[in-house]
């Protein structure tokens, strides 16, 4: 009894040895990732992330640039630092020779990506074109992409699915290339949002419209407010009257106040002339809007307003609204949201 007891002991210690052991060789590798310390050096290389690059795929790209010292000491930072899955695909100049988190802040640095394309959350497509156009794509071949990109099969027309982000394209690169990156980047980010698959009251292409109509009207902080204003208003079968929806027509940009003259243009995106949503989106949403698209907050409100800059309130009284809107206007002609409009 006493020598199988031993063996037994024996046995026992020796798969705890092992398992310690193993898990110290393992913490040991992770913990020595081989870093530089440098934060910039006078060496750079200018460098390709593809379109869809993971952490991964980028920590081998530098690595092999000998932009890092190690694989790990970037792919750790990557998986840790929410910020990586912002690095935008196409030329990157970096420096040979610096630590994982210097190369990941100049793979933000926008004055380190030639060509560099910042599309703004709410952007139209005819700005987006125009901005493409200044950074060497002729207006023809854009024209020309712009009627071929391949969209997911919910969705149809040209606005609201160039996905607002950073982009750098690859020398050589089509027209069509380049929006279509930016439609597989709105592929991408709305399967996640939860609008691919609707709700019971709006399919995808409404909910998208919807969130067109978000991005436009406030801040990130009222966005689910103001779904649900939109959605309060459309199930008791008020108009709209949504002041953005008729700076889409007019093509006007940075001003607040609308005149009773242009609430009446003939257009179906005019929605002070029609009921119901306009027939498509108003600009291209970002993510933070899709998601408030489809997740309002509870709330009775039908109107809101921004009384100043920061300062958006919501309601669902009539004479409360009013005294508000009194005061946005007292604070529109002191110069509160910039020069008189």
């Amino acid at each position: 009894m006493n020598k199988v007891f031993l063996i037994r002991v024996s046995a026992a210690l020796t798969f705890v040895f092992l398992l310690t052991g193993g898990l110290f060789l393992s913490r040991s590798h992770v913990a020595s990732s081989p870093d530089f310390t440098a934060l910039s050096s006078t060496h750079s290389v200018v460098l390709e992330v593809p379109e869809g690059a993971s952490g991964s795929d980028i920590a081998k790209i530098l690595l092999s640039a000998g932009v890092v010292k190690s694989f790990d000491a970037y792919f750790k930072l990557a998986v840790s630092d929410p910020r990586s899955s912002q690095v935008a695909p196409g030329s990157h100049r970096l420096d040979i020779g610096i630590s994982a988190k210097s190369a990941l802040a100049q793979l933000l640095d926008g004055k380190r990506i030639p060509n560099l394309v910042k599309v703004a959350e709410g952007a139209w497509t005819s700005e987006i074109l125009a901005q493409l156009n200044k950074n060497g794509f002729t207006k023809k071949s854009l024209d020309a992409a712009i009627s071929q990109i391949k969209l997911p099969k919910e969705f149809t027309g040209t606005e609201g699915f160039l996905f607002p982000a950073q982009y750098s394209f690859a020398k050589g690169v089509t027209a069509l290339g380049a929006l279509q990156s930016m439609v597989n980047r709105f592929s991408t980010e709305i399967a996640t949002s939860g609008v691919l698959a609707g709700d019971s009251a709006f399919s995808p292409m409404q909910l998208l419209t919807i969130a067109s109509i978000i991005q436009a009207e406030g801040d990130t902080q009222d966005f689910a407010k103001i779904s649900r204003v939109i959605r309060n208003r459309l199930s008791t079968g008020m108009q709209l009257q949504m002041d953005t929806t008729v700076h889409y027509v007019l093509k006007s940009r940075g001003h607040v106040f609308l005149s009773s003259a242009s609430t009446q243009v003939s257009s179906p995106y005019n929605t002070y002339r029609h009921y119901g949503l306009p027939p498509g989106p108003i600009g291209n949403p970002g993510k933070a809007a899709m998601v408030a698209a489809m997740n309002p907050a509870n709330g009775d409100w039908i109107y809101f307003i921004t009384v100043k800059p920061g300062d958006t309130r919501f309601t669902k009284s009539d004479a409360q609204f009013l005294m508000w809107k009194s005061e946005y206007e007292k604070n529109l002609r002191a110069g509160a949201f910039g020069a008189k409009q």
